[in-house]
């Protein structure tokens, strides 16, 4: 005998089978802790520097350049991006997940106090947040 056989000929039996599997699916579908949209903290470290007065180009490659070049040996950092635009400079560093973001910053710090000097003298102090 064939167990579809068993099945056609037992259909109440067939009914209470399906049931509890419905029954027993539901159940594991509400156990289940998932959530629509995971908790994550993508962490942006935004470096601002005003240079009045300066075209986009030269913000570009006296400015940017230099920020983006020693900020890019910092650990954690996902990737960078950086706009320069008539008179202001700013680099957006996007921090990899599960990183400390105050290590970071500390870092970035000592990193931007070292090339302060190589900037040019009009260029603000860049803002970090």
């Amino acid at each position: 005998m064939k167990l579809t056989d068993f099945f056609i000929k037992r259909p109440v039996f067939a009914a209470v089978v399906n049931l509890i599997i419905f029954a027993a699916g539901y159940e594991a579908v509400q156990s289940l802790h998932v959530r629509e949209y995971p908790r994550s903290d993508i962490a942006v470290i935004s470096i601002t520097t005003a240079y009045l007065g300066a075209s986009a180009n030269l913000v570009g490659s006296y400015i940017t350049a230099p920020i983006e070049r020693v900020v890019s040996s910092a650990e954690g950092i996902d990737y960078i991006d950086s706009t320069s635009t008539e008179g202001l400079s700013t680099v957006k560093l996007h921090l990899q997940l599960n990183q400390n973001p105050n290590a970071i910053l500390s870092q970035i710090q000592t990193k931007l106090a070292e090339i302060r000097n190589q900037m040019p003298p009009e260029a603000e102090n860049s803002l970090i947040e």
